[in-house]
């Protein structure tokens, strides 16, 4: 099988003195759709930031981490040419990084600036048929009559939606959502998973998707990988991941996968309008 994530030997360090990745091997299927669980610390999301090359792996470690086939890092040092490798990638975070005071249409634009001059990108000039991609993207994932309003008003469910829209107009080969349900409701989360998985059906994009409830995982996606103190611990079936395995797995941790989903209505809150640049950067 080709694979569109392939992680070697990956050891990440914290000034801390904290071990938070460990040895993590790593091989996912281009098409795949794959949750990472784990409790509290376990470095889902530093494993995610390393995968996207945002932070860099222990200097002189035997470290590589490739997306398809291109290396993001290898030996704690960032790719020279690793936004070519970002800009088959899209991020999708629990915070949305949307800017709120711009049009949610303005928002899933941003994922066309790595195909638009610098110039006109920074000028918000883009073309009728960037225009109406970006449309047709909102639509995809059922938000196309927010398109003109502020992000700022949207709900949270919604704004996820946007962030995810903006990978479709990136085109996007692999998609890297962090925590992507963790702020939303029980509805907004399975519209967000509904839509991530029928975009890895039909677009035959990869999906890997933290989760912090094992309910979604099974649900979902067909294969889960555990994290556990940093290290990976279940690599396997979403359907073998019964309670008593995941009590076995986590002890008293376990809890925290096996409580009931419960209602978060508040919502992070979008980028500030000053914060622009980190989005941009992202997206290119």
């Amino acid at each position: 099988m080709s694979h569109a994530i392939t992680v070697n030997g990956l050891n990440k360090h914290f000034a801390n003195g904290r071990h938070a990745l460990c040895d993590i091997d790593l091989h996912i299927g281009k098409g795949e759709i794959v949750a990472l669980i784990g409790a509290s610390g376990s470095g889902k999301s530093t494993l995610m930031r390393h995968l996207a090359g945002l932070i860099v792996a222990d200097r002189d470690s035997a470290s590589e981490i490739r997306i398809n086939d291109q290396v993001v890092q290898s030996r704690g040092r960032i790719a020279r040419d690793v936004r070519r490798v970002r800009a088959g990638v899209g991020m999708v975070f629990q915070q949305f990084n949307l800017v709120g005071r711009l049009p949610v249409l303005t928002n899933v634009l941003v994922g066309q600036l790595h195909r638009t001059h610098l110039l006109r990108g920074l000028m918000g000039w883009f073309t009728p048929h960037e225009r109406a991609q970006a449309l047709d993207a909102l639509k995809r994932v059922g938000i196309a009559e927010q398109a003109p309003q502020r992000a700022s008003t949207l709900s949270g469910g919604q704004q996820q939606r946007a962030a995810i829209a903006r990978t479709l107009v990136q085109r996007a080969q692999v998609v890297l959502a962090d925590e992507p349900i963790a702020s939303l409701d029980p509805e907004s989360s399975r519209r967000v998973m509904e839509i991530l998985t029928r975009i890895n059906r039909e677009d035959g994009v990869t999906v890997l998707v933290s989760l912090h409830q094992v309910e979604m995982a099974l649900r979902y996606c067909p294969r889960t990988v555990a994290l556990h103190q940093g290290k990976v611990v279940y690599d396997g079936p979403s359907a073998a991941l019964t309670p008593d395995m995941l009590r076995t797995l986590y002890g008293m941790q376990a809890d925290e996968f096996l409580s009931p989903v419960e209602a978060t209505p508040q919502a992070p809150a979008p980028v500030p309008a000053a914060n622009l640049g980190l989005v941009l950067a992202q997206a290119a």
